[in-house]
């Protein structure tokens, strides 16, 4: 606390505010207060390289996320809640030499059923979808809309459609001209035709682009 020496006018020593007061030599002097800069711990070290992975993964996929992710939390836009997913579980590795393990890491989540048994395939610069339609198991329907996912680790993107394809149709493509040669990572999953559900994705595998 600073203690004025002659008034609300005068000098004075001490702290005030974000300044501090003070005397040299008869002359009254007044200077910024310190900021003190709490160092890192090797703790926040990790789990800020571990966000810093899983946003630039999730990125891209915003738009999706806000419709694939949305039932999976309450209480967090669906972008939040697939990030605190991946952190818990799609992120390994020993820091800093941390990755995305793309196999359990989820692009859509919810209760729907997803399809059977499904692939993905390279068709020239497309990639091909199929699965074996289970309309009728559970809440599974034949015109629940297909949700197909490519990430583009190299770069970054992620490219996806929604409903340009059905459950009952058994497969789906997914043109990507600009990657062709590339290698990429799918994902397929379909939400209800009402959009009240969505089914949990599937990895359908690592492959590269004729």
């Amino acid at each position: 606390m600073g203690t004025f020496r002659k008034g609300l006018l005068g000098g004075f020593s001490g702290t005030v505010g974000t300044v501090v007061g003070g005397s040299w030599n008869g002359i009254d002097y007044m200077r910024s207060r310190p900021v003190i800069t709490k160092k890192k711990t090797p703790a926040q070290d990790v789990q800020r390289l571990k966000f810093t992975l899983a946003a630039k993964f999730l990125r891209s996929m915003k738009q999706l996320l806000m419709i694939s992710f949305k039932n999976a939390s309450s209480k967090m836009t669906g972008q939040n809640s697939a990030l605190s997913y991946t952190l818990k579980n799609a992120v390994t590795g020993v820091y800093p030499d941390f990755e995305i393990d793309y196999k359990m890491a989820l692009v859509a989540r919810g209760s729907l059923p997803n399809a059977s048994s499904p692939t993905a395939t390279a068709e020239g610069p497309a990639v091909r979808f199929n699965s074996q339609s289970n309309e009728g198991l559970g809440s599974a329907s034949g015109d629940d809309k297909a949700i197909l996912v490519v990430y583009h680790p190299q770069s970054g993107s992620s490219y996806y459609t929604i409903g340009d394809a059905v459950r009952h149709d058994g497969t789906a493509l997914l043109n990507l001209g600009v990657l062709k040669g590339q290698e990429v990572i799918t994902w397929l999953a379909f939400v209800s035709a009402n959009g009240k559900d969505v089914s949990p994705s599937f990895y359908t595998g690592k492959i590269t682009l004729g």
